[in-house]
């Protein structure tokens, strides 16, 4: 049985498969993952809806690019493209985490009331799904975004039990591995 999204399409093309970790030295030893990129449109506009809405440390090194960032020093540079750049798919959204459930409520209900002031294109309802309560929206550039409550440390939990690895479980079944990662071992530790 395919992996499926939470609106019921299928994740990716063909079947996933189980992966084996390796056994070579990496070719670079890479001290930290420092940046990703993000696709903008209107700088002006994008800094507004990052610092007003999503709270984000911003800073403006070029006039066609932003660096954002918030809680640690993994960045996103933000670069103004054309506008009929095709947006993000959901399944490449950007994560931010709250408090607690609650504020994931008060998150989306916040934003709810600002959607159409800050160019928000879609706003999916708060669903509990892969271990986290959370929410996902789509910016006024395409970029998607899950608000969601992490348990301490984030996604941590995913690396620090091995239970919730499929590397090498060649022996589980598609629903086996499904129920792996949409009941994972949280410890709060």
């Amino acid at each position: 049985m395919p992996l499926r999204r939470p609106d019921g399409r299928r994740m990716g093309g063909s079947m996933p498969a189980i992966t084996h970790r390796s056994a070579k030295e990496p070719a670079i030893k890479s001290r930290f993952l420092s940046h990703g990129t993000l696709k903008i449109t209107d700088v002006t506009a994008t800094r507004r809806f990052y610092e007003e809405v999503l709270g984000l440390e911003v800073v403006q090194p070029m006039m066609a690019a932003l660096y954002i960032r918030l809680g640690g020093d993994h960045t996103y540079v933000c670069v103004e493209s054309k506008p009929d750049r095709p947006d993000m798919p959901l399944l490449y959204h950007n994560g931010l985490d709250v408090g607690s459930d609650d504020e994931v409520d008060e998150a989306y209900r916040r934003i709810a009331e600002v959607a159409d002031e800050y160019g928000v294109k879609e706003l999916n309802k708060p669903v509990r799904q892969h271990g986290v309560y959370s929410f996902y929206l789509k910016d006024l550039d395409g970029n998607w975004w899950e608000i969601g409550h992490l348990p301490p440390r984030g996604y941590r939990f995913r690396f620090a039990d091995p239970r919730n690895d499929l590397t090498g479980r060649t022996d589980l079944t598609p629903q086996q591995a499904k129920e792996v990662f949409v009941n994972p071992v949280i410890d709060t530790d």
